[in-house]
């Protein structure tokens, strides 16, 4: 079971950035209302939806999409794959240009500036946690060639 644990910073904030998706996403095909509802939207009753309402399809759809998303993060976690992390933090500042300019524009409502801000953190703190990641890695690796000099002439 040693082999998968998560082993660095950059780890640890894919984890924990998964388990969140994958446990909204989670609750948003179990209940897409209450989805709504953290978001602060009205929730109406499913027989009070008018035909060509689709907005639980969408959040189902969104929710499905959270939920893989979060599978994918921690599994990279726990498989340390580095690689993969780094591909994300682009895309989650994306995201949160993407978020903040519907928000600024009135596209969205004002209160999805905290989804832009969640993912705009989380790249963030990915892309640190990559950074300290390296350095330590560097560091680990310099010490391991000075000691090995070290020993070769002890010899």
């Amino acid at each position: 079971m040693d082999k998968y644990r998560i082993r660095s910073a950059s780890g640890w904030t894919m984890f924990v950035v998964g388990v969140l998706a994958f446990r909204l996403g989670l609750l948003g095909l179990l209940r897409p209302e209450a989805v709504l509802s953290l978001l602060g939207f009205t929730v109406l009753d499913r027989a009070s939806r008018v035909t060509g309402d689709y907005t639980l399809v969408f959040v189902i759809a969104a929710s499905m999409a959270s939920f893989n998303i979060g599978v994918y993060y921690v599994l990279a976690a726990v498989n340390d794959m580095k690689q993969f992390f780094v591909w994300t933090v682009p895309f989650r500042v994306v995201t949160f240009v993407v978020f903040t300019i519907t928000v600024l524009t009135h596209l969205d409502p004002t209160r999805f500036i905290f989804v832009g801000a969640w993912e705009g953190l989380g790249a963030s703190a990915t892309n640190l946690a990559l950074y300290f990641d390296r350095l330590q890695s560097s560091s680990v690796a310099s010490s391991k060639a000075v000691t090995s000099k070290a020993s070769r002439r002890k010899k």
